[in-house]
């Protein structure tokens, strides 16, 4: 009887140094006893993990051993923090933390110096660390849907930056920092407080698509015209009242567009003065020879 009893008591302990440490419920079944390189997927270009949706209230510790991944999907979560442990992935190009619920990203996200995409969309951001400017690769930042009024001055450091997307934020003007990417071909700017747009904006030689819809702004700035490379203007749903002489300039915008994905003019819902809303349903090449005329005339 006694010796049964010590076989027993032998395999449950047997049993207990197997498992090990009790792992969180959702971490554990993330795992489902699996090793976490495991998790990898190995594609032609990256090594990828996604955890996209896994109801995460905290990023698991086991993540920040895995320093081969370079595609990190985080997104969709209820994570409220990231923890300098971040820092270990320097390995990282992409990295998704949108749809979230942080309140700032780790000042170790600077050591992250191979990573060219990065999404902090749909958060609680108020402001952004001054390292993100070390990250000298990025090639596109979405820190759209937060609360974020400024941007540190280091982002002039962000040389290789092409799209930028800072829409539903609180800016009441464009930072002076943006003026200095000159690679940037996206800037998004939607549904801000903005109530200008800088001359310097001329600056932005390479500038595509520039995106202003749902701000205040009253009138566009005569060097907009000489960014020649625009083939999407929208300032829908401002107070623009009159156009710039000179906007005959942007000869890629090819049409008055009306739907939000054309490129083209978007001017839809500004106040602008007559006999300007007549002109601007005879379409784009009818404004422009409004306007050409108009100076000549001046």
């Amino acid at each position: 009887m006694g010796t049964e009893h010590s076989k027993n008591e032998e395999r449950r302990s047997m049993v207990f140094l197997r498992k090990g440490p009790k792992l969180p419920a959702w971490e554990d079944a993330l795992l489902a006893g699996r090793e976490p390189k495991s998790l990898l997927k190995r594609g032609l270009r990256y090594v990828s993990l996604s955890l996209i949706m896994k109801g995460m209230t905290s990023t698991p510790d086991f993540l920040w051993g895995l320093h081969e991944v370079q595609k990190l999907n985080l997104s969709r979560n209820q994570l409220v923090v990231i923890p300098p442990s971040l820092g270990k992935l320097d390995r990282l190009v992409v990295l998704n933390l949108g749809g979230n619920c942080l309140k700032c990203l780790p000042k170790e996200i600077g050591l992250l110096r191979n990573l060219k995409v990065l999404f902090v969309n749909m958060n609680c951001l108020k402001e952004v660390p001054a390292e993100l400017s070390l990250c000298r690769k990025l090639e596109v930042l979405s820190l759209s849907h937060n609360c974020i009024s400024q941007l540190p001055l280091s982002f002039t450091d962000l040389t290789s930056l092409r799209k930028l997307n800072l829409s539903n934020n609180r800016f009441v003007q464009i930072p002076l920092c943006i003026f200095a990417l000159r690679s940037l071909d996206f800037l998004h700017l939607g549904s801000n407080k903005l109530e200008n747009i800088a001359e310097s904006i001329q600056y932005l030689v390479n500038l595509q698509i520039f995106i202003v819809e749902n701000n205040n702004i009253r009138s566009l700035p005569r060097s907009l015209c000489y960014v020649s490379t625009l083939e999407l203007l929208n300032v829908d749903y401002n107070a623009i009242q009159t156009l710039p002489d000179d906007l005959y300039l942007l000869r890629r915008l090819r049409r008055i567009a009306w739907n939000p994905m054309d490129k083209g003019l978007h001017i839809a819902h500004n106040p602008l003065t007559r006999p300007l809303p007549e002109v601007v349903e005879g379409g784009l090449d009818v404004l422009f020879n409004y306007l050409r005329d108009k100076k000549e005339h001046n």
